[in-house]
């Protein structure tokens, strides 16, 4: 049972908040039962240490069923030791250490995909995230996070993504720029979506969403520069119909990688 909270082990596990930890040590952080059980079910070979308080093993035996039989250890830890190691306030009884897992962008595009989400500086990890869990429930291939945007492994966006992060692939790093050659050679056509654009619903009467797509959404704040929309063969705005100032990133983000998702099945089965 690990009890001091200011041991060097306890020390460097909370050290993966900080993004130049991660980068040095190719590590990330996972807290909560629902992270930690959605990596031991899709991805074990990535947990490196697994730590838990024993009321929390002892309330989700199918975690310690889950670590068991992927033959990762797990530490006893006190609830002390726990919220010293958290980035939360509530760690809710685990936390895990894992290998950051990023997929090459080439190998995004060399798999043949149908529905792509491309990040462009977005910076606020709660949306990043949520954009994740959004491509993964939408049925998406892959998740692109350009070199400007929040990095993946932010202990934010891990939590806000809700187990996603295991299950589909997310390229990190890459310049935008290359990012929309590939997918065009992919045979993706590139949406961006900005209040500038034109009508989802018009979009989606000329047919453009049944076809293989890479939506591109930018900054929160900001969206996307000029020079950006250029680079897409289309712009397109999710439109208000009621009194909203506007719409948060990611709630925008959803509906069209779900208008995307209903298009390509409804041609496919059509």
């Amino acid at each position: 049972m690990l009890e001091n909270p200011r041991s060097p082990r306890v020390r460097a596990v909370a050290k993966l908040a900080k993004k130049a930890a991660r980068v040095e040590s190719g590590l990330f952080l996972l807290e909560g039962p629902q992270a930690v059980a959605e990596a031991l079910t899709f991805r074990p070979q990535l947990v490196i240490e697994l730590f838990a308080t024993p009321s929390a093993l002892e309330r989700y035996g199918e975690i310690a069923d889950a670590a068991a039989a992927a033959d990762v250890e797990v530490e006893f830890v006190t609830e002390e030791v726990l919220d010293s190691m958290a980035d939360t306030v509530t760690p809710q009884g685990f936390i895990a250490v894992c290998r950051q897992f990023p997929t090459a962008v080439k190998d995004v595009f060399a798999a043949g995909p149908k529905l792509v989400a491309i990040l462009e500086e977005v910076r606020d990890p709660g949306n990043a995230g949520t954009i994740v869990r959004a491509a993964d429930a939408a049925g998406a291939d892959a998740v692109i996070f350009t070199g400007r945007t929040v990095d993946l492994y932010n202990p934010k966006v891990v939590r806000s993504s809700t187990g996603s992060i295991f299950h589909l692939p997310v390229a990190i790093g890459a310049e935008l720029e290359d990012v929309l050659v590939r997918a065009r050679a992919a045979g993706l056509t590139v949406l961006a979506a900005d209040v500038k654009g034109d009508d989802l619903l018009a979009a989606r009467n000329d047919g453009v969403l049944a076809g293989p797509t890479a939506w591109l959404f930018g900054n929160e704040a900001r969206g996307l520069p000029a020079e950006q929309l250029e680079l897409a063969d289309r712009v397109v705005t999710v439109p208000i119909y009621g009194h909203a100032e506007s719409m948060n990133l990611a709630t925008a983000a959803s509906v069209c990688l779900y208008e995307s998702a209903f298009a390509q099945r409804s041609a496919h089965h059509g």
